[in-house]
């Protein structure tokens, strides 16, 4: 059972991610990069996320809307500073409620074998930024995702 590990060491502004799918690198990196695919699998269930902007290049940019079912949206984008296929991409995100709290985030994967080790690294300009949006659920929200992501790409993988 893959399960996704969180790296948050007391004291620092950043943190790691690691999660391992049963599926090729390149699957995972269009999961990541492709506007149909992405509000399938990106954050909890219960929210309805919309692809405003998508540009998956050095320069170009993202802007991720969900709503609650009250309505309520959540707001979330950035910059991409790289994004080499199928392995790296390097950008910046923000969430609208919290505007001050920008962190750079580096997603590496990796191929080894017939899996793919998906490494995210998050710097935050300061250890209190880091611990608001730990404290604020990040990583249930994030996991939850990643779950998804996980039964999405098996589903995919039968349909290539």
């Amino acid at each position: 059972m893959n399960k996704t590990e969180f790296t948050i060491l007391p004291g620092k502004q950043e943190l790691w991610i690691t999660r391992w799918f049963d599926a090729p690198r390149e699957l995972v990196f269009k999961a990541y990069t492709d506007p149909e695919i992405i509000p399938k699998w990106w954050g909890p269930a219960y929210l309805t996320t919309t692809i405003e902007v998508l540009e998956p290049r050095a320069g170009g940019q993202w802007r991720f809307v969900q709503r609650d079912p009250e309505g309520n949206l959540h707001v979330f984008h950035g910059v991409f500073h790289e994004v080499t296929a199928p392995e790296r991409i390097v950008q910046t995100f923000e969430y609208a409620g919290a505007p001050r709290y920008v962190q750079l985030e580096t997603l590496t994967l990796e191929e080894i074998g017939v899996r793919t080790k998906m490494t995210a690294h998050s710097v935050f300009e300061s250890v209190e930024a880091r611990d608001s949006m730990v404290a604020a659920g990040m990583e249930g929200g994030f996991d939850e995702g990643m779950e998804r992501l996980t039964r999405l790409l098996e589903t995919l993988e039968e349909q290539a």
